[in-house]
């Protein structure tokens, strides 16, 4: 079995990936498994680093700007076009695949087309509620359409029928106990936890907001665990000058960057986050209710089709960043967690019953059909 993957630009398409290659690998051992992506983003290290064999191309995406840094940006892109297909046929033509996947983003455009022009099966996966415009583009032809969130399937016109896989998500997070994270966390049992994170950059819309309500929950019977990620330095000094001089309490918990997320999400009631479709899967998979801050700044605003998704099954609460998201807003939700405990509990099942757990072993099977077929 020769499978080619083309994954790149972001974690939020090297990650599945890496998870479906993963279980492919667990299964069938013997089996050749490429990656392709370029060599300037995360893929070029990250493939390498999990022990899958990496080929590159050169290939980038436009901006959607008309700054003269813009348009010679978009000059680069398009000269590249002219010479990425050739580069995908020479790669395709010495690997020799049976089946070619694209998890979305620029990369997979020129990989899945030339295969499927060649004649090979191909497949793709669309990890948000929004499609983005590459595999809206590749669903009319290709194979086999994976779907995270049934909402997609609106937007696109694939030539088959889409099939919900859902989103892998890390082993650790699905093993982790919430009595046994309270433990080693140090948390009593019975006393509400609140994780605020805005991912590893952090969001700082997000830290902003707590840093404004942290001060009027010290010495509670609540514990807030607060990850502000790179971008958010700027924390420690606003809550020092809000009379927050610890950042290491029993209810208050600080810090640039959260090493053992699986450990605080399986302690928390209640996690305030983006609404990126990993960190959803992760919410979901976990039963945690959530109130979710969907960057408005991403394509095709998909991190809220991505939120709306929950909230319309009353599986999670949204505050929009432009619109919703104050202190006063956030503090109010926090409140009612304190007052009405089971209420969010009940949120936490409803996103627990929307959850994919066997995403790897559903990605997987399909591949594995078109290589039988």
């Amino acid at each position: 079995m020769r499978i080619l993957i083309a994954a790149g630009g972001t974690g939020g398409h090297i990650n599945p990936a890496l998870s479906a290659a993963q279980e492919l690998r667990r299964r069938y051992p013997d089996a050749a498994i490429l990656f392709v992506g370029t060599k300037e983003k995360m893929e070029s290290t990250l493939v390498p680093k999990a022990g899958f064999d990496f080929a590159s191309i050169s290939i980038s995406g436009f901006y959607r700007s008309f700054s003269a840094e813009g348009i010679a940006h978009n000059l680069r892109t398009l000269r590249k076009l002219l010479f990425v297909t050739g580069q995908c046929k020479k790669i395709i033509r010495d690997f020799k695949p049976d089946v070619v996947v694209g998890f979305g983003g620029y990369v997979s455009g020129p990989v899945v087309r030339t295969a499927h022009k060649m004649g090979i099966k191909t497949a793709i996966h669309e990890q948000n509620a929004f499609p983005g415009k590459t595999n809206i583009a590749l669903a009319k032809y290709a194979d086999a359409v994976m779907l995270t969130s049934p909402r997609a399937e609106a937007q696109m016109k694939p030539r088959v029928k889409p099939v919900i896989t859902g989103l892998p998500v890390r082993a650790e997070l699905l093993a982790a106990d919430r009595a046994e994270a309270r433990k080693a966390l140090n948390i009593a049992p019975d006393i509400p936890v609140v994780l605020a994170t805005g991912g590893s950059l952090g969001a700082e819309s997000i830290n902003r907001a707590m840093c404004e309500i942290e001060p009027d929950f010290q010495g509670r019977n609540i514990c807030i665990i607060h990850g502000y990620g790179e971008l958010g330095r700027f924390v420690p000094d606003v809550l020092r000058e809000k009379g927050v001089t610890e950042l290491q309490t029993a209810n208050l918990r600080v810090s640039e960057y959260i090493y053992n997320m699986a450990q605080c999400m399986a302690a928390a009631d209640l996690v305030i986050s983006r609404a990126g479709a990993s960190s959803l899967a992760e919410i979901q998979a976990m039963g945690k209710a959530s109130v979710l801050v969907p960057s408005p700044y991403v394509t095709e605003n998909h991190q809220y089709h991505n939120a709306m998704a929950l909230v319309e099954n009353d599986a999670a609460m949204i505050l929009e960043e432009k619109k919703d998201l104050t202190p006063a807003a956030l503090k109010e939700i926090i409140e009612q967690l304190l007052a009405d405990p089971a209420r969010f509990k009940a949120i936490g099942q409803h996103a627990r019953d929307m959850a994919v757990v066997d995403a790897q072993r559903r990605i997987c099977d399909i591949i594995v059909s078109l290589v039988e077929k």
